[in-house]
C-alpha cells in the first residue's frame, strides 16, 4: 500500500472521530479537506498522537509512556524529588520509509503571506527533494496527505498551490495543521526523534540501507505560549533529552567512526537551550550549524556481531531551563 493511501485511512479516521479528539473538519471552497488539529480548534494529547501517526503514514507506533524523566534532577529520577514528564515515544520495522520518506518536514510551503513547514506522505507523491533519489517512497498517488506546521488555516490558495505541485486535483487533497505551540503540534514534532538521527546519518553520507528497524523517545515539553518558545522547547527536547536506538547490519569499525558524529553533542552550538542559540544567529534558522540537529544519545545496534555503539549524553539542566523547571521542584 502506498504511504498515501496509509496515511489517508488514518486521516479518515480522524475526521470521523473529530469531536473525541477535539478537531475540527472543514473543506475549502475548491474542495481540499482541512484538519484543524490545534489552530482555531482545542486539539489535544490524542490529536498530537494521532497526527504524528499520520504524518509517519503508519508505519510507526506513537505513544505517551512513563519513565524516568531525563529533565530530573541528577540523583532523583524515579524519586518524590524528580519531575514527573510524559515522554513521546516512537519506534518502527519501516523507519526510512516512515521517518525520511514521510515524516521530515522537507517542503517550505510558502503561498503569498501563508506558511509552513510540510511533512507527511504528500512529500512522496510531489518526489522533487534530492532526498528521494538515495531512499525509496517516490510514488504516483491518487490522492495525499499532508501535515503542516502552522498557526494559519491553509486555505483556497495554499490548497491550489499545493494540488498544483501534486499533479491531483484539490479535492483529493487533505491538510492536517497545528503549531507547535498546540498541545497536538507539541506532540507532533517531539515525535521527530528517530527522524532526527535518520537525517542526520543521511547528511554524514550513512548508507540508510543497513537501518533495519528504529526506535526514539524523547521528554513532552510544556505547552510553550508562543512560536519561539514552542520550537525552542520542541527542538530541545530532542538535542538535549532525546534518546535513538538503531537496529543496523554494518561493519563494526564503520559504526564506532561514524557515532561520534551522530548526536547534538558533535555540534559546535550545542549546549544552550535552542531559543539562545537561535538570538545568537539573529533568529536566522540557516546559520545554525546543521549538526546539531539530533538526538542526545544515539546507540547504533550491529545485528551481524551483536555489539552495541553508544554516544552522546542526556542534558538535563539545559532542559530544565529550556522548560521552566526549578531545581527542586515543589
Amino acid at each position: 500500500m502506498l504511504l498515501n493511501e496509509r496515511a489517508l485511512r488514518l486521516a479518515d479516521h480522524m475526521a470521523a472521530t473529530a469531536a473525541a479528539l477535539r478537531i475540527a473538519v472543514a473543506n475549502t471552497a475548491n474542495g481540499a479537506r482541512i484538519l484543524d488539529c490545534g489552530i482555531a480548534a482545542e486539539g489535544g494529547l490524542q490529536a498530537g498522537l494521532a497526527l504524528a501517526r499520520v504524518c509517519l503514514a503508519g508505519y510507526a507506533e506513537v505513544a505517551l509512556v512513563p519513565g524516568p524523566s531525563p529533565i530530573s534532577p541528577p540523583g532523583t529520577e524515579g524519586d518524590q524529588e524528580g519531575v514527573s514528564a510524559p515522554l513521546v515515544q516512537v519506534y518502527s520495522d519501516h523507519p526510512v520509509l516512515a521517518c525520511m520518506a514521510s515524516q521530515y518536514a522537507g517542503w517550505q510551503v510558502s503561498v503569498g503571506k501563508f506558511f509552513a513547514m510540510g511533512s507527511g506522505p504528500m512529500r512522496a507523491a510531489y518526489g522533487k527533494e534530492e532526498l528521494f533519489d538515495h531512499i525509496p517512497g517516490r510514488e504516483q498517488a491518487s490522492a495525499a496527505v499532508g501535515v503542516l506546521e502552522t498557526s494559519q488555516l491553509p486555505g483556497d490558495e495554499v490548497a491550489a498551490y499545493l494540488a498544483e505541485k501534486l499533479n491531483l486535483p484539490p479535492n483529493k487533497l487533505t491538510l492536517l495543521a497545528a503549531p507547535a505551540s498546540s498541545q497536538a503540534g507539541n506532540v507532533q514534532v517531539v515525535a521527530r526523534s528517530l527522524e532526527t538521527a535518520l537525517h542526520k546519518l543521511y547528511e554524514l553520507k550513512f548508507d540508510l540501507r543497513q537501518i533495519v528497524s528504529g526506535y526514539g523517545i524523547a521528554p513532552l515539553p510544556p505547552v510553550a505560549a508562543d512560536f519561539l518558545g514552542a520550537i525552542g522547547r520542541t527542538n530541545d527536547a530532542i538535542l538535549y533529552g532525546g534518546q535513538v536506538v538503531l537496529w543496523v547490519r554494518g561493519d563494526d569499525e564503520q559504526l564506532a567512526e561514524i557515532g561520534p558524529k551522530v548526536p547534538s553533542s558533535a555540534s559546535p552550538d550545542h549546549g544552550a537551550p535552542f531559543t539562545e542559540i537561535f538570538e545568537r544567529y539573529e533568529r536566522d534558522f540557516y546559520r545554525i550549524d546543521p549538526l546539531l540537529f539530533s538526538p542526545a544519545v544515539i546507540v547504533l545496534q550491529n545485528l551481524r556481531t551483536g555489539k552495541s555503539h553508544v554516544f552522546g549524553r542526556i542534558e538535563r539542566a539545559v532542559l530544565r531551563r529550556s522548560f521552566g523547571y526549578n531545581e527542586r521542584p515543589t
